[in-house]
């Protein structure tokens, strides 16, 4: 029988390459018993998740991957004055509260980045195209971000996906400006579903809730050392408040699973979904490195996704 899973892509900047290339090795597999009947993520786990979508939205996996391999390499750090800006935000990042420094708002400058960012989305993506591709058979597309003005959750749906909500899942307040969509104010997904997971049985049918629900993390559950320094402490704080919402909504559903299974729920409503997390960071991956750009760490993030996928696919 073919299991209908859905793909939940965490958020964390660069390491979100990793995602990429899990996404990437899944996209490529050709003998599995299973078929993508949504994907979600938030920040650049959300930018993943649309270029993997909008490729099996047009019924070409190889599409998806190219997109992927487009993206991250636009992204990169290629020319010399994005090197030295690269290195300028890692290194103003690392010593942030170690030693004296001016704040500066998003505001007090140019959204040049978020700019960037749009124009590399629309080479990519047909916004407009969306809704003729989108039909009963298409997978979901689920992209978290937080509405900065009533504290609410918001998960952009398929049709309203567009690069103002892919922005605005990404708008890290430290860095960049908050979206406005629709007389909202928005920023980066984080702060609410990191990514959504929920949504995927919440609205959905008996026949529509995937069988299983596969977890791309990027913050690490947990560390084998105490954090002591200052930098530690922050990083770990990081990876602490970026799993939150996350375990939250996991600990939903393995409820429900429980409450199926001692028969309080009915079976026609409710289903068991199965939840499995793929891959694993390598450690000691600070903050900063989420910023990263520099090509070469890129394609070491998106080789070593490729490589854990690989295992996680042996494995099923």
């Amino acid at each position: 029988m073919v299991k209908s899973v859905a793909i939940a892509c965490q958020g964390g900047g660069s390491h979100t390459a990793f995602t990429a290339g899990v996404l990437k090795r899944i996209l490529r597999e050709e003998n599995g018993d299973y078929e993508i009947g949504g994907l979600s993520g938030t920040s650049g786990g959300a930018i993943c998740a649309l270029l993997a979508w909008y490729g099996l939205l047009n019924n070409d996996k190889n599409k998806s991957i190219r997109l992927l391999d487009s993206f991250w390499r636009d992204i990169a750090a290629n020319s010399f004055l994005d090197i030295l800006l690269n290195d300028w935000i890692i290194w103003v990042s690392k010593f942030q509260g170690i030693i004296p420094m001016v704040n500066i708002s998003p505001y007090d400058y140019p959204p040049w980045a978020q700019e960037h960012m749009r124009s590399i989305l629309n080479k990519l993506v047909d916004f407009d195209d969306i809704g003729m591709l989108i039909n009963e058979s298409s997978p979901d597309l689920l992209v978290g971000a937080a509405d900065v003005l009533s504290g609410k959750f918001k998960v952009f749906e398929n049709s309203e996906i567009n690069a103002d909500a892919i922005l605005a899942s990404a708008a890290v307040p430290t860095f960049l400006r908050a979206i406005h969509i629709d007389g909202k104010v928005y920023w980066d997904g984080l702060f609410s579903q990191n990514p959504p997971v929920k949504n995927f049985i919440e609205s959905a049918k008996i026949h529509e809730k995937p069988d299983e629900i596969w977890i791309i993390h990027i913050n690490p559950q947990q560390r084998h050392y105490e954090p002591v320094s200052i930098k530690e402490i922050d990083d770990r704080r990081n990876e602490l408040s970026g799993n939150i919402s996350l375990y939250q909504e996991l600990d939903f559903i393995e409820n429900v699973n429980k409450w199926i299974g001692a028969g309080y729920l009915p079976g026609d409503r409710y289903k068991h979904i199965e939840i499995k997390w793929i891959g694993k960071l390598k450690e000691n991956r600070d903050y900063e490195s989420k910023l990263d750009r520099k090509p070469q760490f890129i394609q070491d993030m998106m080789n070593h996704g490729e490589q854990q996928a690989e295992e996680f696919l042996r494995q099923l």
